[in-house]
C-alpha cells in the first residue's frame, strides 16, 4: 500500500449529518458520513493499467486531478452497506441509491440478459461457482453480475479500467452485498490491490475462484504469476476483448495456459454488436460529450480498419466528416476502399488532421514525433482496449504542460503555444467518457453468462488447455433472446429444406467457417 501523510482522524460524532441528496449533489459533503475516515491527499501518480509495462509515465507538468477528488482515498474509509456487509470497497456507499436507479434504466434495454435470468434462475446452473471478475463496472456491468448472481454464483469483482467505473453502480452493488472492488480515478497501485483482493477473498473466509471472467487478461495474468496454487482450481477462463484474447493464444502458444479458456470476442454476436454496432453509436458521443465538436467537414484519421474501426468511420462519415484509414492488413484496406474510405500512412496527413481516433489493439501506433507534428487543436483520443497505442508516456515531459479542461479532457500544451486536445489519457474512449448501448450490452452479458455455464457445467475431458471459440448453437441463442424487443419472426425451414442444406431446424444454420 502507498505511504500517506498523517491526517486527522474525524470520529462519527464530530461529523454533521447530511441527507443522502445532500451527500450526492455536493462534492465537498460527498463523502463524509463515513466511519473511520483518515485525510489524506489524493494520490497525484498519473501511472497507467492495464499491465501497461510498455507505457511511461511522471506526471511530469501535470496540472488536473481525476474525478471523484476529496478528501479521503476509498482504501482508508471504513463503509459499510445497510447490512452491515464491510467486504467491499468503493468511492462512497451513500451513492446507491442513485446507482441502483441507474441499473434498473440498463434492465429496461437488455432484453437477453434478463430473459437469460428468467429462464435459468430455477435450475441454478451456476451453483457452487466462485467467479472472479475484472471487466469495466458499468450499470450495464451490473446487470450481469446479478443475473450471474440469481443463476447461483458467489461473485468477486474489480475494475480492467481505472475511469470507466461509474462509482454509484458500484455502491449500489456494494449495498445489495456484492464484494466489489473499485472507484473512478484509481491509480496504477490501486487497480492492482483491487484484482487482489477479488483473487484473495475475506480475511479468514476461505475463497478460491473456480471461474475467471476477463477484459483485457489483468486477472489471468496476475493469478498467474502471483496465485498459482489457486490457478489450478479454475475451471475455466472466459475473456471479451482483442487484447485478451491475444494475451490467451500467447499463453498457449507456449504451453503456459494451464486451463480452458473461452474467447467470446470472435464470437458472432459480440463481434458484430458490440464491437461494430456499439462503436458506431459511443464514439459520436464520447466526442460531443467531451469537446462539442461539429463533425462537418472534419479531417478524421482512424487508425484501424477492423469492426472497431468500421463502426468509427461509418459514424463519422455519417455526420459530414472527412474520414481516411490506416491499415496494415491488405484484405481491411481493400473493405475500406470498397466502403469509400481513402487509406493512407499517418505521415503522410499527420499534419492536416482534426481528429485522431486509434483501433488497432497494436501499441506505439502514434508516436511523440506524430504528435509533435499535429496541428494545433486537433483532438486525440484511443479505441481500442489498450492504452498502449498512443505514447501518451512521451508527452509526460518538462517541456510539455498538461492543463485540465474538464473531467477526462486535457490540453497538452508545447512551447510555441500549439496544443492538442487528449481524451481519457489515451484509454478507451467510449467506456471513459461515455457509455455504451445497454442492449448491445445485453448481447455481450449474454454471451459471457452462456459461456461460463458452458465452461462450469461442461463434462471432464470436453475442453482442454486451449483457447475455444463460443459453439455457434449458442451464438445464435443469444441473438434470438434478443429478437422478440424489434418483434422479429423467423421463417421456419421446411424438412425437405433442412434435408437439401444439410442442416438441422434448430440449427445452427451456419458452419463454423462462415463470414457473417
Amino acid at each position: 500500500m502507498a505511504d500517506f501523510e498523517d491526517g486527522v482522524i474525524l470520529s462519527p460524532k464530530s461529523r454533521p449529518k447530511i441527507t443522502e441528496e445532500q451527500a450526492h449533489n455536493s462534492p465537498k459533503l460527498r463523502d463524509t458520513k463515513l466511519t473511520g475516515t483518515k485525510r489524506v491527499p489524493r494520490f497525484r501518480n498519473r501511472s497507467l493499467s492495464q499491465s501497461s509495462n510498455d507505457s511511461f509515465s511522471s506526471g511530469a507538468s501535470y496540472t488536473g486531478s481525476s474525478d471523484g477528488d476529496d478528501d479521503h482515498h476509498p482504501r482508508e474509509a471504513e463503509q459499510k452497506n445497510s447490512q452491515g456487509f464491510s467486504d467491499f470497497c468503493v468511492r462512497n456507499i451513500l451513492q446507491a441509491a442513485f446507482g441502483r436507479r441507474e441499473i434498473e434504466i440498463a434492465e429496461q434495454e437488455m432484453p437477453g440478459i434478463m430473459a437469460l435470468r428468467k429462464r435459468a434462475q430455477q435450475d441454478k446452473p451456476l451453483d457452487g461457482a466462485k467467479i472472479v471478475g475484472c471487466t469495466h463496472i458499468t450499470a450495464q456491468t451490473a446487470v450481469l453480475i446479478e443475473t450471474l448472481a440469481a443463476l447461483g454464483a458467489n461473485i468477486r469483482w474489480a475494475p480492467c479500467n481505472i475511469y470507466s467505473t461509474q462509482n454509484e453502480v458500484a455502491a449500489a452493488l456494494a449495498e445489495a452485498g456484492f464484494s466489489i472492488f473499485a472507484w473512478k480515478g484509481e491509480t496504477e497501485e490501486d487497480f492492482w490491490w483491487c484484482i487482489e483482493q477479488c483473487i484473495e477473498g475475506e480475511e479468514n473466509q476461505p475463497w478460491s475462484p473456480n471461474l475467471i471472467i476477463d477484459d483485457g487478461g489483468d486477472t489471468t495474468h496476475v493469478m498467474l504469476k502471483k496465485y498459482p496454487d489457486k490457478f489450478k482450481n479454475i475451471k475455466g477462463i472466459v475473456e471479451e476483448s482483442v487484447t485478451g484474447v491475444h494475451r490467451l493464444y500467447q499463453l498457449s502458444k507456449c504451453g503456459k495456459l494451464t486451463v480452458p479458456a473461452m474467447n467470446i470476442n470472435d464470437s458472432v454476436t459480440k463481434t458484430k454488436f458490440d464491437n461494430l454496432y456499439s462503436c458506431r453509436e459511443s464514439i459520436l458521443d464520447s466526442l460531443k460529450r467531451t469537446t462539442d465538436v461539429m463533425f462537418g467537414g472534419k479531417q478524421v484519421l482512424v487508425c484501424g480498419y477492423g469492426e472497431v474501426g468500421k463502426g468509427c468511420c461509418q459514424a463519422l462519415k455519417g455526420l459530414g466528416a472527412i474520414v481516411m484509414v490506416t491499415e496494415i492488413d491488405p484484405i481491411c484496406a481493400l473493405q475500406a476502399c470498397m466502403d469509400g474510405f481513402r487509406v493512407v500512412k499517418l505521415n503522410e496527413v499527420v499534419r492536416n488532421i482534426d481528429i485522431l481516433i486509434t483501433a488497432t489493439g497494436n501499441k506505439n501506433v502514434v508516436t511523440r514525433e506524430h504528435l509533435d507534428r499535429l496541428k494545433n487543436g486537433c483532438i486525440v483520443c484511443n479505441m481500442g482496449h489498450s492504452n498502449t497505442e498512443i505514447d501518451v508516456g512521451g508527452l509526460r515531459t518538462p517541456d510539455l504542460t498538461w492543463e485540465r479542461v474538464r473531467s477526462q479532457v486535457d490540453h497538452v500544451i508545447w512551447p510555441d503555444g500549439k496544443r492538442i486536445v487528449l481524451l481519457a489519457e489515451g484509454r478507451l474512449v467510449n467506456l471513459s467518457c461515455s457509455s455504451i448501448p445497454s442492449f448491445v450490452a445485453s448481447i455481450t452479458a449474454c454471451t459471457q453468462a452462456l459461456a461460463l455455464i458452458e465452461m462450469y457445467n461442461a463434462p471432464a475431458g470436453r475442453y482442454k488447455q486451449d483457447v475455444y471459440l463460443l459453439p455457434k448453437k449458442m451464438d445464435e441463442y443469444v441473438a434470438s433472446l434478443h429478437l422478440a424487443s424489434f418483434d422479429a419472426h423467423l421463417t421456419e425451414l421446411a424438412d425437405e429444406q433442412c434435408r437439401y442444406l444439410g442442416i438441422n431446424k434448430a440449427g445452427p444454420f451456419k458452419p463454423n467457417y462462415y463470414k457473417y
